[in-house]
C-alpha cells in the first residue's frame, strides 16, 4: 500500500526513537555510564556526594579547554598553544611580579594576554596561512621558553590566597569551579545554537569552500575560535592553579592531547559532529572520573599516561569512523 499524495508518514514507533537517540549520542556518554557503573561495583565512595563533586570540580579546567578546542576543530582547526598559554597564566599571577595588583585586576591581565596570544594565532593562521598545528605548538614552546627564561628555571611561588578560594572553594558543597565552568558553558552552548555565528562556524566546518562562496566571513570565524580558546584556555589554567596552590613550569601539559580527547569523544570532529557543547563537556567529565577511577586501585603515573595513550588511540579511532 502507497501513500496517499498530500499524506503524512506514520510517526515511528517511540522504541525506535529512542534507540535511534541513543545511538547519536556521543561515545563520552557511554563511556561514562560505563565509569559509574564499574564504580558502583568496586568504588562506591567515588560516587558519594562530597567526592563525586569534587571530581566534577576537578573537570572544570579540562572542560573550559576542551569547550574552546571544540570552536577550532569545528572550523577545521586545532589549538595547541594550551600548555604555553597555561605555563604563563600561572605564571603572571605566581612570580611576584604583579604582587601588588588587585585580584580582578590579575585576573584581568590574564585573560587579557588569553586573547592576545589568540588573536596572534588567528592572524597567522588566517592571514598568513600557515598550518593550525605549526602555529599553536610553535607559540607555545615560544611561551614556555620565555617562562622558564624569566624564572631561571626555579617553580614560581604560592598561588595568591583569592585563586585557591576559586580553584578549589564551594559553596555550599559545590565547587565554585564547577559553578564557573557552568556559568560558562551553558551560555556558550545557547548562543552557539542561536547566534548567526553559531551558525556560520557549522556552515565553515561543513564546507569552507562552500561557506566563503556563500559569503560567509570564514577567515574571520576562525579568527574568533582562536581568540575564544585562548581566553578559556585562560580560564582553565587559572582555575587549575588554583586547584594545585602552587606555581609550576609544568602545569597543564597533559591537558593538551586530553583536550582534543574530550572533544572527539564528545562527538565533534574537525569539521563538525553533533556534540554541541554537551559533548565536550561529558567527554572532559569521563577522563577526570576515570583518572580518579584509576588513582583509586593505587595506580601511578605510568597506569596514567598509558591509559591517556590508550584513550587518545581511541578517539583517533572514533573520529576516522566518523569520517567514514
Amino acid at each position: 500500500m502507497t501513500l496517499e499524495a498530500g499524506a503524512s508518514r506514520p510517526a515511528a514507533p517511540p522504541l525506535r526513537r529512542a534507540l535511534t537517540t541513543a545511538l547519536n549520542l556521543p561515545p563520552a556518554v557511554y563511556g561514562t555510564v560505563l565509569l559509574l557503573l564499574a564504580a558502583l561495583i568496586l568504588r562506591p565512595v567515588l560516587l558519594g556526594p562530597i567526592f563525586f563533586l569534587a571530581i566534577v570540580g576537578q573537570a572544570a579546567p579540562l572542560g573550559m579547554v576542551a569547550l574552546g578546542q571544540s570552536l577550532v576543530m569545528r572550523c577545521r582547526s586545532i589549538d595547541l598553544s594550551i600548555a604555553g598559554v597555561f605555563v604563563v597564566s600561572d605564571f603572571i599571577v605566581t612570580s611576584g611580579y604583579f604582587s601588588s595588583w588587585p585580584g580582578a585586576a590579575l585576573i584581568g591581565l590574564c585573560l587579557l594576554f588569553g586573547a592576545t596570544v589568540g588573536a596572534i594565532n588567528g592572524v597567522l593562521i588566517t592571514r598568513v596561512r600557515a598550518s593550525a598545528v605549526i602555529v599553536t605548538l610553535g607559540m607555545s614552546i615560544v611561551l614556555v621558553g620565555v617562562v622558564v627564561a624569566f624564572s631561571n628555571y626555579s617553580q614560581p611561588g604560592e598561588v595568591p590566597a583569592f585563586l585557591r578560594v576559586i580553584g578549589s572553594g564551594d559553596v555550599h558543597g559545590v565547587p565554585i569551579s564547577l559553578l564557573i565552568w557552568f556559568a560558562i558553558a551553558i551560555p556558550t552552548g545557547l548562543g552557539l545554537g542561536r547566534s548567526v555565528y553559531g551558525s556560520y562556524l557549522s556552515a565553515v566546518g561543513a564546507n569552507p569552500q562552500a561557506a566563503a562562496l556563500s559569503g560567509i566571513p570564514y577567515l574571520r570565524i576562525v579568527f574568533i575560535a582562536h581568540v575564544v580558546s585562548a581566553v578559556f584556555a585562560t580560564i582553565g589554567g587559572l582555575l587549575l592553579a588554583g586547584f594545585v596552590g602552587l606555581g609550576s613550569t609544568t602545569l597543564g601539559q597533559d591537558l593538551v592531547l586530553n583536550s582534543i580527547a574530550a572533544v572527539i569523544l564528545g562527538g565533534i570532529n574537525f569539521g563538525g559532529g553533533a556534540g554541541g557543547t554537551f559533548g565536550p563537556m561529558a567527554g572532559a567529565f569521563m577522563l577526570t572520573f576515570l583518572f580518579n577511577f584509576l588513582n583509586s586501585f593505587g595506580l601511578g603515573e605510568p597506569a596514567k599516561y598509558m591509559m591517556q595513550g590508550g584513550i587518545i588511540a581511541v578517539a583517533a579511532w572514533i573520529y576516522a569512523l566518523g569520517k567514514r
